[in-house]
């Protein structure tokens, strides 16, 4: 068996810029598909994928999956990009999805098989105040999950995960600040959990994402004081680069602690994991090269009683989607999956997208990972070019002009 193209399929049924890699063979109708999504650099990935991987895998065996991932992660030379690893991504989890046809059977099955019927997920709660907040946690809850992301508005600032924004609509978009000051956000965000806590009781599971957004001090009183409202994890609440700080926010408080978001590398996450300075992991799996190292990354997490929470925003694509779950299924230190509802277009573009159903994900029991793309269809959906990259994260600053990670 041999390749015999390898192409990307760019889309945006959603209006998000999405990369899907197709794998074909020199076996009639067999084909892979995989998600190589970095949706605020969409076209460098296509290059990556379209100039450089594809004369490279050519004639090779797609069975050959963990050769030709050692092969091409060091083809480049220089490597351990979010690009060159999304590029790698979508080639990687197209040849498990080609070998799962080849065998007959689901992806997971490959993995080990099932470890639980379902996926448990969680969704996102924003708001301008507290009580929109909870309605809208509420309204999960009723909609049958058992997880919740929270986050809220703070006035007079672009807040992360709240859809407000302070950019003035008159100014050139790649000049329009997005306002971010630290304090009022921590002393906030507290008071949320209370309201929410004394409004909905202790059966939900609530969820935080600081998004790196504060200095480390912060970060660490803010763990600290939302300790008492028993959040099921705090997510990213330092930058990769501020990851030496868990050595000491470990120390101070009992809330448990998610991370790795941004991860390219192994070694960045393995300190974390193997010192216990983390409760979940949570990378986007096209970010770190694909199901190859991600089940590596997952069984090494088990060892040190560390759980998965991969990354599952819009801006993975329903191919995506499946691969974190097949690989949820299999694996024994599965925490939470981040979920994406997808609307009628993303559905019909990609027949056999995942299923949520009382807040669990389910895929279906097609082999491979049981996703099909209408490329027609996805044709009538292309990508926005203007702008060509997310201007909104390189625009939050500081009310003195400083600029703040986002």
């Amino acid at each position: 068996m041999k390749i015999t193209d390898v192409k990307t399929i760019l889309t945006a049924p959603a209006g998000i810029r999405l990369v899907v890699v197709k794998v074909l063979t020199d076996q009639p109708g067999l084909y892979g598909l995989g998600c190589a999504t970095f949706t605020q650099r969409a076209r460098v990935v296509q290059t990556a994928v379209d100039e450089y991987l594809r004369p490279f895998l050519l004639g090779k065996n797609p069975l050959d999956i963990e050769d030709i991932w050692q092969s091409a992660f060091v083809s480049s030379y220089w490597r351990n990009g979010p690009v060159l690893n999304n590029a790698l991504s979508g080639v990687d989890m197209a040849l498990w999805d080609i070998l799962g046809k080849v065998a007959g059977v689901p992806v997971y099955q490959l993995l080990g098989g099932k470890c639980r019927t379902a996926v448990d997920t969680y969704r996102h709660a924003s708001g301008s105040d507290f009580k929109e907040v909870e309605d809208q946690v509420r309204g999960f809850l009723q909609a049958g999950y058992r997880h919740v992301r929270a986050q809220v508005a703070i006035p007079g600032m672009g807040t992360y995960g709240s859809g407000e924004t302070t950019g003035a609509g008159d100014v050139p978009e790649n000049r329009r600040t997005e306002i971010w000051e630290p304090r009022p956000y921590v002393r906030a965000i507290p008071r949320l959990f209370e309201h929410l806590r004394n409004q909905l009781g202790d059966e939900v599971e609530l969820i935080h994402d600081v998004h790196e957004r504060v200095p480390p001090t912060l970060a660490m009183q803010l763990a600290k004081d939302l300790e008492q409202h028993r959040l099921f994890y705090l997510e990213d609440p330092f930058s990769p680069e501020d990851a030496s700080y868990f050595s000491q926010l470990r120390q101070q408080t009992s809330t448990p602690l998610a991370m790795g978001e941004l991860f390219n590398n192994p070694h960045e996450w393995m300190p974390l994991v193997s010192g216990r300075l983390i409760d979940f992991i949570r990378v986007h799996i096209s970010q770190i090269g694909g199901l190859t190292p991600a089940r590596k990354m997952a069984a090494m997490c088990e060892l040190f009683g560390v759980r998965t929470a991969w990354h599952g925003p819009g801006d993975v694509s329903p191919v995506g989607h499946a691969a974190n779950i097949h690989l949820d299924l299999a694996v024994p230190n599965f925490g939470i999956q981040e979920a994406h509802a997808f609307n009628q277009a993303e559905q019909d573009v990609f027949p056999g997208c995942p299923e949520l159903r009382d807040g669990y994900y389910h895929v279906n029991d097609r082999p491979g990972l049981g996703i099909d793309l209408d490329e027609t269809l996805a044709a009538k959906f292309p990508i926005p070019d203007a702008p060509p990259f997310d201007m909104i994260w390189g625009n939050y600053r500081r009310g003195d002009g400083t600029i703040v990670k986002p």
